[in-house]
């Protein structure tokens, strides 16, 4: 099984503020399309095709794989991706908290499996190595508040 974790100051010196409402609706407008906050080319279909008062569910094509996932909101504080479909399954999580010093955060782990791969294999192991490099999702919710600030800017958050 895979399991990596990582967490960014939501305000970091030097970069424009984020209400947790504002960074809230980042990750929600990520959730519904990822295509505007992952890199050029990377998420090349996203549509939401069912939806309901608990979750909705996203099809997409990301890396060229074509996945379903199921998303559930708990406003203001946490979006997770049930990977139904895909080259994964598991769980993967976005989170808004604050830390001991009051200072907004954002925390992204999962726990995730590779469909029909062996557990603890060759490919989880590379995998598990991508998601805790520097390309891995740290970079994935650096580029997410980078994409809400500018999305801020413009007037279309």
């Amino acid at each position: 099984m895979i399991y990596s974790t990582a967490t960014v100051p939501v305000n970091p010196d030097g970069e424009t503020k984020l209400t947790r409402e504002e960074a809230w609706k980042g990750l929600e407008l990520k959730a519904r399309d990822a295509r505007e906050f992952l890199p050029a080319g990377l998420c090349t279909r996203c549509d939401v095709s069912e939806e309901s008062a608990t979750h909705f569910v996203r099809d997409a094509t990301i890396a060229g794989a074509d996945l379903r996932e199921i998303i559930v909101l708990e406003p203001q504080t946490k979006v997770t991706f049930f990977q139904a479909t895909g080259p994964r399954e598991g769980a993967i999580v976005n989170e808004l908290f604050e830390d001991e010093a009051g200072a907004l955060q954002l925390k992204f782990y999962c726990y995730l499996g590779l469909r029909g791969k062996a557990p603890n294999g060759p490919e989880e192991q590379a995998e598990q190595a991508l998601f805790d490099s520097d390309k891995g999702y740290k970079a994935a919710l650096l580029s997410t508040l980078k994409r809400t600030r500018e999305l801020l800017t413009e007037g279309r958050l």
